[in-house]
Protein backbone atom coordinates (compact mmCIF):
# COMPACT_ATOMS: atom_id res chain seq x y z
CA UNK A 1 0.00 0.00 0.00
CA UNK A 2 1.33 3.43 -0.93
CA UNK A 3 2.63 5.57 1.90
CA UNK A 4 0.15 8.49 2.03
CA UNK A 5 2.57 10.72 3.97
CA UNK A 6 5.69 10.42 1.84
CA UNK A 7 8.82 11.99 3.29
CA UNK A 8 11.65 12.72 0.88
CA UNK A 9 14.90 14.63 1.44
CA UNK A 10 14.51 18.40 1.35
CA UNK A 11 18.25 18.96 1.03
CA UNK A 12 20.23 17.03 -1.59
CA UNK A 13 23.83 17.87 -2.44
CA UNK A 14 25.85 15.42 -4.53
CA UNK A 15 29.03 17.10 -5.67
CA UNK A 16 32.77 17.51 -4.99
CA UNK A 17 33.51 19.45 -1.81
CA UNK A 18 30.03 19.01 -0.36
CA UNK A 19 31.51 17.90 2.97
CA UNK A 20 33.16 21.29 3.44
CA UNK A 21 29.83 23.08 2.97
CA UNK A 22 27.96 21.00 5.53
CA UNK A 23 27.79 23.99 7.87
CA UNK A 24 26.21 26.13 5.16
CA UNK A 25 23.57 23.49 4.52
CA UNK A 26 22.78 23.17 8.23
CA UNK A 27 22.49 26.94 8.58
CA UNK A 28 19.98 27.08 5.75
CA UNK A 29 17.90 24.54 7.66
CA UNK A 30 18.33 26.67 10.81
CA UNK A 31 20.07 23.84 12.66
CA UNK A 32 22.44 25.53 15.10
CA UNK A 33 22.98 22.69 17.59
CA UNK A 34 23.68 19.21 16.27
CA UNK A 35 24.93 15.81 17.35
CA UNK A 36 27.36 13.97 15.13
CA UNK A 37 27.41 10.16 14.86
CA UNK A 38 30.26 8.58 12.91
CA UNK A 39 31.94 5.23 12.35
CA UNK A 40 34.58 4.68 15.00
CA UNK A 41 37.17 3.77 12.36
CA UNK A 42 36.37 6.76 10.12
CA UNK A 43 39.37 8.72 8.86
CA UNK A 44 39.98 11.46 11.44
CA UNK A 45 40.66 14.03 8.73
CA UNK A 46 37.04 13.73 7.59
CA UNK A 47 35.82 14.41 11.14
CA UNK A 48 38.11 17.44 11.27
CA UNK A 49 36.66 18.73 8.00
CA UNK A 50 33.13 18.35 9.37
CA UNK A 51 34.10 20.13 12.60
CA UNK A 52 35.59 23.00 10.60
CA UNK A 53 32.63 23.21 8.21
CA UNK A 54 30.15 23.41 11.07
CA UNK A 55 32.34 25.72 13.17
CA UNK A 56 32.68 28.20 10.30
CA UNK A 57 28.91 28.72 10.44
CA UNK A 58 28.75 28.96 14.23
CA UNK A 59 27.04 25.61 14.59
CA UNK A 60 27.57 23.95 17.95
CA UNK A 61 28.32 20.24 18.03
CA UNK A 62 26.71 18.99 21.24
CA UNK A 63 28.20 15.53 20.94
CA UNK A 64 30.62 13.41 18.93
CA UNK A 65 29.39 9.81 19.10
CA UNK A 66 31.62 7.06 17.66
CA UNK A 67 29.50 4.14 16.50
CA UNK A 68 31.15 0.80 17.17
CA UNK A 69 28.40 -1.48 15.84
CA UNK A 70 25.01 -1.12 14.19
CA UNK A 71 23.21 -2.35 17.27
CA UNK A 72 19.80 -1.60 18.71
CA UNK A 73 21.46 -1.27 22.12
CA UNK A 74 23.81 1.53 21.01
CA UNK A 75 20.94 3.34 19.31
CA UNK A 76 18.94 3.17 22.54
CA UNK A 77 21.90 4.46 24.53
CA UNK A 78 22.37 7.43 22.19
CA UNK A 79 18.64 8.16 22.31
CA UNK A 80 18.60 8.18 26.12
CA UNK A 81 21.63 10.45 26.44
CA UNK A 82 20.92 12.86 23.58
CA UNK A 83 21.13 16.51 24.75
CA UNK A 84 17.70 18.14 24.88
CA UNK A 85 18.92 21.14 22.89
CA UNK A 86 19.74 19.00 19.84
CA UNK A 87 18.11 20.36 16.67
CA UNK A 88 19.40 17.82 14.14
CA UNK A 89 21.31 14.55 13.97
CA UNK A 90 24.11 14.06 11.46
CA UNK A 91 25.32 10.60 10.51
CA UNK A 92 28.64 10.38 8.71
CA UNK A 93 30.53 7.40 7.38
CA UNK A 94 29.31 3.94 6.44
CA UNK A 95 26.31 1.78 7.20
CA UNK A 96 26.85 1.36 10.94
CA UNK A 97 26.81 5.05 11.80
CA UNK A 98 24.04 5.88 9.36
CA UNK A 99 21.76 3.07 10.53
CA UNK A 100 22.16 4.06 14.19
CA UNK A 101 21.81 7.78 13.43
CA UNK A 102 18.61 7.47 11.43
CA UNK A 103 17.01 5.19 14.01
CA UNK A 104 17.83 7.69 16.76
CA UNK A 105 16.35 10.43 14.57
CA UNK A 106 13.21 8.32 14.18
CA UNK A 107 12.90 7.88 17.96
CA UNK A 108 13.45 11.58 18.68
CA UNK A 109 11.52 12.92 15.65
CA UNK A 110 14.50 15.14 14.88
CA UNK A 111 15.73 16.01 11.37
CA UNK A 112 18.44 13.68 10.14
CA UNK A 113 21.22 14.46 7.67
CA UNK A 114 22.96 11.52 6.01
CA UNK A 115 26.57 12.02 4.96
CA UNK A 116 27.80 8.74 3.45
CA UNK A 117 31.53 8.54 2.78
CA UNK A 118 31.17 5.43 0.59
CA UNK A 119 28.37 4.14 -1.63
CA UNK A 120 28.14 0.42 -0.90
CA UNK A 121 24.33 0.13 -0.64
CA UNK A 122 21.08 2.12 -0.69
CA UNK A 123 20.69 2.21 3.09
CA UNK A 124 21.78 5.83 3.52
CA UNK A 125 18.42 7.01 2.18
CA UNK A 126 15.93 4.34 3.13
CA UNK A 127 13.06 4.25 5.64
CA UNK A 128 14.61 1.35 7.54
CA UNK A 129 17.60 0.75 9.82
CA UNK A 130 19.37 -2.59 9.85
CA UNK A 131 20.39 -3.22 13.46
CA UNK A 132 21.62 -6.14 15.53
CA UNK A 133 19.04 -7.06 18.16
CA UNK A 134 19.66 -9.92 20.60
CA UNK A 135 22.21 -11.49 18.32
CA UNK A 136 20.16 -11.22 15.13
CA UNK A 137 20.02 -8.66 12.35
CA UNK A 138 16.61 -6.98 12.12
CA UNK A 139 15.06 -4.13 10.17
CA UNK A 140 13.50 -1.30 12.16
CA UNK A 141 11.38 1.60 10.95
CA UNK A 142 13.62 4.65 10.69
CA UNK A 143 13.64 8.28 9.65
CA UNK A 144 14.04 9.23 6.02
CA UNK A 145 16.76 11.86 5.90
CA UNK A 146 15.93 15.55 5.84
CA UNK A 147 19.18 15.94 3.96
CA UNK A 148 21.53 13.81 1.87
CA UNK A 149 25.03 15.23 1.46
CA UNK A 150 27.37 13.21 -0.74
CA UNK A 151 30.86 14.50 -1.36
CA UNK A 152 31.65 12.71 -4.62
CA UNK A 153 35.36 13.32 -4.18
CA UNK A 154 35.35 11.64 -0.76
CA UNK A 155 33.37 8.68 -2.11
CA UNK A 156 35.65 8.40 -5.13
CA UNK A 157 38.61 7.85 -2.80
CA UNK A 158 36.82 5.21 -0.71
CA UNK A 159 38.01 1.63 -1.28
CA UNK A 160 37.07 0.40 -4.74
CA UNK A 161 35.39 -2.70 -3.32
CA UNK A 162 32.75 -0.48 -1.67
CA UNK A 163 31.94 1.12 -5.03
CA UNK A 164 31.55 -2.35 -6.54
CA UNK A 165 29.24 -3.33 -3.68
CA UNK A 166 27.10 -0.29 -4.51
CA UNK A 167 26.95 -1.43 -8.13
CA UNK A 168 25.86 -4.88 -6.94
CA UNK A 169 23.09 -3.48 -4.75
CA UNK A 170 21.86 -1.22 -7.56
CA UNK A 171 21.36 -3.96 -10.16
CA UNK A 172 19.16 -5.87 -7.71
CA UNK A 173 16.31 -3.62 -8.75
CA UNK A 174 16.04 -5.58 -12.02
CA UNK A 175 15.13 -8.79 -10.21
CA UNK A 176 13.26 -7.20 -7.32
CA UNK A 177 10.78 -5.42 -9.60
CA UNK A 178 10.16 -8.71 -11.44
CA UNK A 179 9.49 -10.44 -8.10
CA UNK A 180 7.17 -7.64 -7.01
CA UNK A 181 5.07 -7.95 -10.15
CA UNK A 182 5.10 -11.74 -9.83
CA UNK A 183 3.76 -11.39 -6.30
CA UNK A 184 0.95 -9.23 -7.65
CA UNK A 185 0.11 -11.87 -10.25
CA UNK A 186 0.06 -14.72 -7.73
CA UNK A 187 -1.07 -13.09 -4.47
CA UNK A 188 -2.46 -9.70 -5.47
CA UNK A 189 0.35 -7.80 -3.73
CA UNK A 190 -0.20 -4.15 -4.60
CA UNK A 191 2.40 -2.68 -6.94
CA UNK A 192 3.04 1.05 -6.83
CA UNK A 193 3.74 1.77 -10.49
CA UNK A 194 5.57 5.04 -9.87
CA UNK A 195 7.88 3.50 -7.28
CA UNK A 196 8.56 0.55 -9.60
CA UNK A 197 9.40 2.78 -12.56
CA UNK A 198 11.56 5.05 -10.43
CA UNK A 199 13.57 2.15 -9.03
CA UNK A 200 13.87 0.36 -12.38
CA UNK A 201 15.01 3.52 -14.17
CA UNK A 202 17.90 4.12 -11.79
CA UNK A 203 19.58 0.90 -12.91
CA UNK A 204 19.56 1.78 -16.59
CA UNK A 205 20.76 5.30 -15.84
CA UNK A 206 23.70 3.78 -13.99
CA UNK A 207 24.40 1.33 -16.80
CA UNK A 208 24.75 4.23 -19.22
CA UNK A 209 27.87 5.43 -17.39
CA UNK A 210 29.35 2.76 -15.10
CA UNK A 211 32.57 4.69 -14.53
CA UNK A 212 34.50 5.21 -11.33
CA UNK A 213 34.98 8.94 -11.73
CA UNK A 214 33.21 11.96 -10.26
CA UNK A 215 30.31 11.76 -12.71
CA UNK A 216 29.94 8.00 -12.24
CA UNK A 217 29.97 8.42 -8.46
CA UNK A 218 27.26 11.07 -8.77
CA UNK A 219 25.08 8.71 -10.84
CA UNK A 220 25.56 5.85 -8.37
CA UNK A 221 24.73 8.11 -5.41
CA UNK A 222 21.59 9.37 -7.14
CA UNK A 223 20.53 5.83 -8.08
CA UNK A 224 20.95 4.52 -4.53
CA UNK A 225 19.17 7.55 -3.06
CA UNK A 226 16.21 7.22 -5.43
CA UNK A 227 15.90 3.54 -4.55
CA UNK A 228 15.41 4.60 -0.95
CA UNK A 229 12.81 7.15 -2.04
CA UNK A 230 11.00 4.44 -4.02
CA UNK A 231 10.75 2.35 -0.85
CA UNK A 232 9.35 5.33 1.04
CA UNK A 233 6.79 6.02 -1.70
CA UNK A 234 5.55 2.44 -1.81
CA UNK A 235 5.69 1.86 1.94
CA UNK A 236 7.58 -1.34 1.23
CA UNK A 237 11.07 -2.67 0.52
CA UNK A 238 9.70 -4.27 -2.66
CA UNK A 239 11.14 -1.73 -5.14
CA UNK A 240 14.67 -2.57 -4.01
CA UNK A 241 14.56 -6.07 -2.53
CA UNK A 242 13.48 -9.43 -3.90
CA UNK A 243 14.73 -13.00 -4.12
CA UNK A 244 18.33 -11.84 -4.51
CA UNK A 245 18.15 -10.12 -1.11
CA UNK A 246 16.64 -13.23 0.48
CA UNK A 247 19.70 -15.17 -0.64
CA UNK A 248 21.98 -12.51 0.82
CA UNK A 249 20.04 -12.52 4.12
CA UNK A 250 20.37 -16.30 4.24
CA UNK A 251 24.12 -15.99 3.71
CA UNK A 252 24.27 -13.53 6.61
CA UNK A 253 22.66 -16.14 8.86
CA UNK A 254 25.01 -18.88 7.69
CA UNK A 255 28.27 -16.96 7.95
CA UNK A 256 29.56 -15.61 11.28
CA UNK A 257 31.33 -12.86 9.28
CA UNK A 258 29.14 -12.04 6.26
CA UNK A 259 30.68 -10.49 3.18
CA UNK A 260 29.69 -7.06 1.90
CA UNK A 261 25.95 -6.96 1.30
CA UNK A 262 26.24 -5.49 -2.20
CA UNK A 263 28.71 -8.13 -3.36
CA UNK A 264 26.44 -10.96 -2.24
CA UNK A 265 23.38 -9.28 -3.71
CA UNK A 266 25.12 -8.57 -7.02
CA UNK A 267 26.09 -12.20 -7.62
CA UNK A 268 22.66 -13.40 -6.47
CA UNK A 269 20.98 -10.92 -8.81
CA UNK A 270 22.89 -12.23 -11.81
CA UNK A 271 21.88 -15.81 -11.00
CA UNK A 272 18.25 -14.98 -10.23
CA UNK A 273 17.96 -12.96 -13.45
CA UNK A 274 18.69 -16.16 -15.36
CA UNK A 275 15.90 -17.98 -13.51
CA UNK A 276 13.58 -15.07 -14.31
CA UNK A 277 14.76 -14.91 -17.93
CA UNK A 278 15.33 -11.16 -17.79
CA UNK A 279 18.36 -8.88 -17.79
CA UNK A 280 21.18 -11.39 -17.24
CA UNK A 281 23.35 -10.25 -20.14
CA UNK A 282 23.01 -6.56 -19.21
CA UNK A 283 24.05 -7.36 -15.65
CA UNK A 284 26.95 -9.51 -16.85
CA UNK A 285 28.25 -6.75 -19.12
CA UNK A 286 28.03 -4.18 -16.33
CA UNK A 287 30.03 -6.49 -14.07
CA UNK A 288 32.52 -7.07 -16.89
CA UNK A 289 33.28 -3.39 -17.47
CA UNK A 290 33.41 -2.44 -13.79
CA UNK A 291 35.68 -5.33 -12.78
CA UNK A 292 33.05 -6.71 -10.41
CA UNK A 293 33.81 -10.33 -11.39
CA UNK A 294 37.55 -9.88 -10.93
CA UNK A 295 37.05 -8.48 -7.43
CA UNK A 296 34.93 -11.47 -6.42
CA UNK A 297 37.40 -13.94 -7.91
CA UNK A 298 40.19 -12.34 -5.88
CA UNK A 299 38.26 -13.36 -2.74
CA UNK A 300 35.78 -16.03 -3.90
CA UNK A 301 32.66 -17.25 -2.15
CA UNK A 302 32.34 -20.67 -0.54
CA UNK A 303 30.16 -22.89 -2.71
CA UNK A 304 28.48 -24.87 0.08
CA UNK A 305 27.39 -21.67 1.85
CA UNK A 306 25.56 -20.52 -1.25
CA UNK A 307 23.87 -23.86 -1.77
CA UNK A 308 22.63 -23.69 1.82
CA UNK A 309 21.46 -20.12 1.20
CA UNK A 310 19.50 -21.18 -1.89
CA UNK A 311 17.63 -23.70 0.24
CA UNK A 312 17.05 -21.31 3.15
CA UNK A 313 16.17 -18.13 1.23
CA UNK A 314 12.45 -18.82 0.60
CA UNK A 315 11.85 -19.23 4.35
CA UNK A 316 13.50 -15.93 5.33
CA UNK A 317 10.24 -14.02 4.76
CA UNK A 318 7.32 -16.41 4.43
CA UNK A 319 4.89 -13.62 3.40
CA UNK A 320 7.27 -12.26 0.74
CA UNK A 321 6.45 -14.00 -2.55
CA UNK A 322 9.29 -14.18 -5.08
CA UNK A 323 10.29 -16.51 -7.88
CA UNK A 324 11.90 -18.70 -5.20
CA UNK A 325 8.42 -19.28 -3.75
CA UNK A 326 6.95 -20.93 -6.84
CA UNK A 327 9.11 -24.06 -6.58
CA UNK A 328 12.49 -25.23 -5.28
CA UNK A 329 15.03 -23.62 -7.62
CA UNK A 330 18.07 -24.98 -5.79
CA UNK A 331 19.03 -27.36 -8.60
CA UNK A 332 18.67 -24.61 -11.21
CA UNK A 333 20.84 -22.21 -9.22
CA UNK A 334 23.50 -24.87 -8.58
CA UNK A 335 23.54 -25.67 -12.30
CA UNK A 336 24.08 -21.97 -13.10
CA UNK A 337 26.79 -21.77 -10.45
CA UNK A 338 28.64 -24.76 -11.96
CA UNK A 339 28.20 -24.13 -15.69
CA UNK A 340 28.07 -20.36 -16.27
CA UNK A 341 31.50 -19.30 -17.63
CA UNK A 342 31.31 -15.91 -15.88
CA UNK A 343 30.97 -17.65 -12.53
CA UNK A 344 34.13 -19.70 -13.00
CA UNK A 345 36.32 -19.08 -9.95
CA UNK A 346 33.59 -17.00 -8.26
CA UNK A 347 32.81 -19.99 -6.05
CA UNK A 348 35.29 -22.40 -4.48
CA UNK A 349 35.07 -25.45 -2.30
CA UNK A 350 35.49 -24.93 1.45
CA UNK A 351 39.05 -24.21 2.52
Amino acid sequence: MRNTSVIIPTLVRIKPGALDRLGVYCSRGQFKRVVLLFNKELDQTLIERVNKALGNEGIEILGHVPVVASSFEQAQEVFQTLPQATQAIIGIGGGKALDVAKYVAFLTRLPYIAVPTALSNDGFCSPQSSLDFKGKRRSFAAAMPYGVVVDTEVCLHAPRILWLAGIGDSVAKITSIYDWKLSFKINGTQVDDFAAILSDATVFQLMAKPDRDLEGIKLLAAALMLNGVAMEISGSSRPASGSEHLISHALDLINPKPRLHGLQVGVATYMISQIQGRGAERIAQLFDVTGFWDAIKADPFIKKDWISAFKTAPSIKTDFYTILSEKDHTEDLVRIMETDPRLKDVFIEAL
